[in-house]
């Protein structure tokens, strides 16, 4: 007699271990979603996107934005990491949704200038704003990952699965 209730959750594998760990090192801007503070309610913004030299994700952001100051509230966070490509269905291309610990890391902060220098090399434009007073890096400390690699094709990640 089948299961009633099979699993869409594939054994996490090398391939799949592959393409999550391809997915983060080539994304260069990401979907965070964050709980606004004052409403509870889910809010989506677009970030820039890079990682630090051990492969975390990273990201460089404004003390000014709603996200910011959800992420000082409540550092639990998601990120959406892959973007459609420009052929064929967009829910067919491969996407990480990452579940992460957001930490600050502010000017004169242990580790912000090699941070800064390692962030420039990857995102030369931010040079632009990256030493501005309200900027501050962050780091997020994944906890788990779920990686939509295409139809019929789900797996959940660890971050040991990362490289993290």
């Amino acid at each position: 007699m089948p299961n009633p209730d099979p699993s869409p959750i594939r054994p996490t594998d090398d391939d799949a271990r592959h393409l999550a760990q391809g997915l983060i090192r080539q994304t260069k801007y990401a979907a965070l979603a964050v709980l606004m503070p004052e409403t509870g309610a889910p809010m989506v913004s677009r970030i820039a996107f890079a990682t630090t030299p051990d492969r975390e994700p990273l990201t460089l952001i404004s003390d000014l934005s709603a996200h910011t100051k959800a992420l000082v509230h409540d550092p639990q966070c998601s990120i959406l990491v892959g973007e459609p490509g420009e052929r064929g269905d967009p829910l067919t291309h491969p996407r990480l949704t990452l579940q992460a610990r957001a930490t600050f890391i502010r000017k004169g902060a242990r580790g912000h200038d090699a941070l800064r220098a390692h962030y420039l090399s990857a995102t030369p434009k931010a040079t632009l704003y990256v030493d501005f007073a309200d900027f501050a890096f962050v780091r997020f400390a994944v906890s788990e990952a779920y990686l939509n690699g295409g139809f019929g094709k789900a797996f959940h990640l660890t971050p040991t699965d990362l490289g993290l």
